[in-house]
């Protein structure tokens, strides 16, 4: 099993003068400690239960790009994006630079959105849910369309590139890793089936129910459900005990997930470490 961390707080202290000396000593210290992946949310303002909409929060793409250039091997990706905060075109591109920037360390977050209230205090785009299904639909059909040899155009309901151009293309083969996050069963998971190499879904008790709506749905797409990387979220806190994160860990593991992005309220330095010295040596054979 892998631990990833997912870097959603930003409340720290020192304020946002610190915020930089202070994320890049938690990349590096995560990277040495055997984390393999870091992630960042794609909203513009906190979100509950970690804080109130004031709360600092740093915007992805250009987080993603300050971790890059302070880590070495863990993979890099938002968990996730917002497919109407952005054109597919420029997310796609988006991805790509901080592939080859980084040494093919990208992957690509992506889900539907959720927020309106941020949505709407920002100006974002943020359209009924059936069109933003369409479009997240429609988007991943853009992106993995940019990250091959083919640069014709693309006509679909809701976005139109009249030329899918895309130099340099991706270091990462064939191309960047794809998350879908969500766990809704008629929509969400049969687009994990149909395009993804992961998922993300909550470890709540539906957690076996929604694995076994998407092995369904690779059984209708063709896909081979091993070969989609379940992964999952779980919150640690500096006072957390090993055995109870081993156990929880382990029964994430018994229902068949191989990844588990760890979030942490604040400064998530003390975790770390706990995870370094008592969480990884012991998981790293599961």
């Amino acid at each position: 099993m892998e631990l990833g961390l997912h870097i959603a707080d930003f409340t720290w202290p020192g304020g946002p003068g610190e915020l930089g000396p202070q994320l890049a000593r938690v990349a590096r210290t995560a990277e040495a400690a055997g984390i393999t992946r870091l992630t960042v949310m794609d909203h513009v303002w906190q979100i509950g239960p970690l804080g109130p909409p004031e709360h600092e929060m740093l915007e992805a793409y250009t987080t993603l790009g300050f971790l890059a250039a302070n880590t070495e091997r863990v993979l890099l990706h938002t968990l996730v994006t917002a497919v109407v905060y952005r054109q597919p075109g420029l997310v796609a591109k988006a991805v790509t630079t901080l592939d080859v920037l980084s040494g093919g360390r990208a992957g690509l977050g992506i889900g539907a959105a959720w927020n309106g209230e941020e949505s709407a205090g920002l100006g974002l785009d943020f359209p009924p849910t059936a069109e933003r299904f369409e479009r997240l639909e429609e988007g991943l059909q853009i992106c993995l369309q940019m990250w091959s040899e083919s640069d014709k155009p693309f006509d679909g309901a809701h976005y139109h590139l009249g030329r899918t151009l895309n130099s340099p293309q991706p270091l990462s083969r064939p191309r960047p890793h794809v998350m879908i996050g969500g766990t809704g069963e008629r929509k969400t998971l049969r687009l994990v089936a149909k395009y993804a190499d992961a998922c993300n879904i909550f470890g709540s008790p539906e957690a076996a129910h929604k694995l076994v709506v998407l092995q369904e749905h690779c059984g209708r797409e063709g896909r081979d459900y091993d070969r989609i990387e379940k992964t999952t979220t779980i919150t640690i806190t500096p006072g957390s005990e090993p055995s109870a994160v081993l156990a929880d860990l382990q029964a994430l593991h018994d229902l068949g997930f191989t990844v588990a992005y760890v979030m942490v309220p604040g400064l998530p330095l003390e975790v770390i470490d706990l995870l370094g010295t008592a969480i990884i040596p012991e998981i790293a054979t599961w």
